[in-house]
């Protein structure tokens, strides 16, 4: 028998993004035709460096940002090697040798050794305290020093900048960005976006100082602040510098490979050594070095097609886009967006809604654009300015997309049906409309198994949208953006969905029943079926269901927030924040009588009791005779306002009592998750009410009305719903607008996500244009918060055992 011959060697120099998804391609061209060895600095698998924001900003784990886990690794036969930065190239005997002393024989060798993290050349660079921001040691190193508290300096304003501006804001530090330039990310924004960036990110704290120019980092030990060359300084406790990047270039130097910026290359991806290939950030092409994703994984493709020895594609450079989300704000650039002498600008301005959009034209061609808080015409433009069309006959509608036609709203309807399949849709991963459309067509049904099939989505999530639109353009009605194939948990194959069509359709009345009839593997339920189904049986029938309060969370079992010392903290409900001396005066005396540790006024407008023991609590209830104010669970919070025009002398609408109506008339109302919702009496919109579940703000002929804003770590502005005239009309939308989400999102859902998920588009459709159904969401509201006791009055006349539970046919309201 013949022998089978030897593999041939492949040594991968750096375990980034660039370099592994060079063997991901390979593998699909040649999967036996190397025996491939993966070198890495770093103690983790690859993973995603876009997601390292998120990371910081405690919004997600690590292990959520793997991109191929160490089993990847073993299944396609990979050695990886962590921990183990290569310092030698040995070109004569052809083998490469780490740090720890490892001698890695290869017949062709990857360097994907990417970028580096550049220092600002100033005095007191290297005092500890002093961070860079480029991978998972600088997550980990910042996640700990900012647990401490105080004053963060961030030396550059671009996206690393900003982001890790937005992480240590989280992180409870006080931020300050210092740029030389005169507003922030000036290489990806002009002036007014760049201006309208600055003003959102101040508006959540974070401080700016823009041309300035760092002159010395102080301190003797450890940072202490920072000063500039005028003079002047600010405090600080640590300093982090994002002020660019350099391609590790030092090991290919070492090896005798031509080096200039970066490593040279050809079109082939080859260095000066042939058997020597590079990728990534390290790599010089034609002159140019990237920092963009897409670019690399272009590259990537062309150098897995050469080590494959199929050897048919050339890499010539790269027409880059920017696609970004920055603490939640969207934004798309390209080419020459700031114009000149000889352009013209088409432009669109909405402030009120966070939008601004811009293309510069020449010749009749697009040469720029521009787009920020709504990218979803971004690959439509795109498309044009790669491709040198004439769009002299789409002018009126270039900053509208091609969905202009019937379309009231800035973002198109569905913008992906109309781009070729050459359109590349995920920037941050190099996914294109074709390669998404042909993994729909070979299988795939829900957003998260494309994102695993394609990584389209999976990292910043800006291109989701257009991603749903093509799964709902290829699946048609299979697909409803409901993620019904995902399973509920672990105990059923059932998706939230069919588990809430089941107990409609058989008429399932508690959690147990449920189980038993669907056949939960589980018969008991695990901590995310059990809440979850109990809210789905309540919602369903509200006056029948069978609340079992073992399902729910200890905060609503107890009917107050637990804190970290096992204490308890008790708010009443005050109506839209408007007390009186005497209310005020008996939560002082109960505060008083039980030497109540803290009282707090909360970010709704209410007054907390903090510290209090469990058994005290119905004592605390019975004194202070006032409703709960549901602080603790899936449930109306707050409904936060302004005192509007009766005192304010720029109100023009009554706020305070449209506050007060609303909560009146959506107290006890239970929902998938908390649900917050504010009143400003004018467009000044004092009780933040865009960054509410529900925002109401006063104009001179009425009202308008906003859905799915959210203030908490991931920030979104919400969406303008309608404008009406009367507080009448705004209270039956809101009950209508709040009927429907309840209804139909996935337990523990906010409204953000939720509005993102099934569009405005069809939430107008329901509330604002039917208004038959418009009703009959609101009455459905009605019915069911009627059904709801005050679960503190319960508890003091003993009808509710707040430490054991039984179950009780008593009504949560719809969850």
């Amino acid at each position: 028998m013949a022998k089978k011959a030897a593999r041939a060697r492949l040594v991968v120099i750096g375990n980034g993004m660039a370099g592994i998804r060079t063997i991901e391609e390979l593998l699909k061209m040649a999967p036996d035709l190397y025996e491939i060895t993966v070198f890495g600095d770093e103690p983790h698998p690859n993973y995603n460096r876009i997601l390292l924001t998120p990371v910081l900003a405690g919004e997600m784990r690590l292990e959520e940002t793997i991109l191929n886990d160490r089993d990847w690794y073993a299944e396609h036969g990979i050695t990886l090697h962590v921990r183990s930065p290569v310092v030698h190239i040995d070109r004569v005997r052809r083998r490469v040798i780490t740090a720890s002393g490892i001698h890695a024989p290869y017949d062709r060798i990857l360097i994907a050794t990417g970028a580096a993290a550049a220092l600002a050349p100033i005095p007191g660079n290297d005092l500890p305290g002093v961070y860079s921001y480029r991978d998972m040691r600088d997550v980990e190193a910042l996640t700990k020093v900012s647990a401490e508290g105080g004053e963060a300096v961030i030396i550059g304003a671009g996206l690393l900048g900003l982001e890790v501006a937005h992480g240590l804001n989280a992180r409870g530090m006080r931020v300050t960005v210092v740029h030389r330039r005169t507003w922030p990310l000036d290489k990806q924004l002009d002036a007014r976006g760049g201006a309208m960036l600055q003003r959102a990110m101040e508006a959540r704290g974070i401080r700016f100082l823009m041309e300035r120019e760092s002159a010395a980092v102080l301190g003797k030990d450890h940072v202490e602040g920072l000063q500039f060359q005028d003079g002047s300084s600010i405090p600080a406790r640590i300093v982090v510098m994002t002020v660019g990047i350099r391609p590790r270039i030092a090991l290919a130097q070492a090896a005798g490979l031509a080096c200039e910026q970066g490593i040279l290359v050809n079109d082939t991806l080859q260095t000066y050594d042939p058997r020597i290939y590079a990728v990534g950030e390290c790599v010089q092409h034609r002159g140019l070095t990237y920092g963009l994703v897409a670019p690399l994984f272009e590259q990537a493709k062309v150098a897995a097609n050469h080590l494959a020895e199929y050897g048919r594609m050339r890499y010539e450079g790269s027409v880059t886009s920017t696609k970004l989300k920055v603490t939640g704000i969207e934004l798309f650039s390209a080419g020459d967006f700031l114009g000149g002498n000889d352009t013209e600008e088409l432009t669109l301005l909405d402030a009120h809604q966070g939008i601004y959009k811009k293309v510069v034209l020449q010749d009749n061609k697009i040469k720029g654009i521009l787009l920020y808080g709504d990218t979803s015409i971004g690959p439509w433009l795109f498309e044009h300015l790669r491709e040198e069309n004439d769009v002299s006959s789409q002018r009126d509608y270039l900053l509208f997309g091609e969905t202009h036609l019937g379309d009231s709203g800035h973002a198109g309807a569905n913008q992906a049906a109309r781009l070729p399949d050459t359109a590349e849709i995920c920037g941050c991963n190099g996914v294109n409309k074709g390669q998404i459309v042909q993994a729909i067509r070979e299988g795939l049904f829900t957003l998260e198994e494309v994102r695993k099939c394609t990584k389209a989505s999976a990292s910043c999530g800006s291109c989701t949208g257009l991603v749903e639109q093509l799964l709902i353009g290829t699946l048609g009605g299979i697909y409803d953006g409901s993620a019904r194939k995902k399973a509920l948990c672990a105990c059923t194959d059932y998706s939230h969905q069919e588990v809430r069509d089941a107990i409609h359709k058989q008429r399932l009345l508690s959690v147990r029943e449920t189980f038993r009839s669907l056949g939960w593997r589980n018969p008991g339920g695990c901590a995310t079926c059990r809440p979850a189904v109990n809210y789905y049986v309540r919602t369903a029938w509200p006056a029948e269901a069978l609340d079992d309060p073992s399902a729910r969370f200890i905060n609503e079992r107890a009917h107050a927030n637990i804190q970290k010392d096992g204490t308890y903290s008790v708010v009443p409900r005050i109506y839209g924040g408007v007390t009186t001396p005497a209310e005020l005066k008996r939560i002082a005396e109960v505060a008083e009588r039980h030497a109540v540790p803290m009282v707090k006024f909360t970010g709704g407008q209410r007054l907390d009791l903090l510290g209090i023991p469990k058994e005290k609590l119905p004592q605390i209830w019975a004194e202070l005779d006032m409703p709960s104010g549901h602080a603790y669970g899936k449930a109306l919070r707050t409904v936060k306002s302004c005192v509007g025009k009766e005192f304010c002398r720029f109100g023009v609408q009554d706020s305070t009592r449209l506050a007060i109506d609303l909560e009146k008339n959506l107290e006890r109302m239970w929902a998938p998750h908390k649900v917050k919702l504010a009143a400003s009496g004018c467009p000044r919109n004092c009780a933040e009410s865009t960054i509410k579940d529900v925002g109401v703000i006063g104009v001179d002929s009425g009202w308008e009305i906003y859905v799915g804003g959210n203030g908490g770590m991931k920030v979104r502005a919400a969406d303008l719903l309608a404008k009406v005239k009367t507080e009448a009309e705004v209270i039956e939308i809101t009950k209508a607008f709040l009927q429907m989400y309840r209804e139909d999102a996935q337990y523990l859902e906010r409204t953000a996500p939720w509005v993102e998920r099934v569009g405005m588009e069809r939430i107008r459709a329901e509330v604002i244009d039917k208004l038959e159904r418009r009703r009959e969401l609101a009455e459905r509201l009605d019915f069911a918060i009627a059904q709801e006791k005050d679960p503190w009055a319960e508890a003091i006349s003993g009808r509710l055992d707040i430490h054991a539970a039984p179950l009780r046919r008593v009504s949560a309201g719809g969850g």
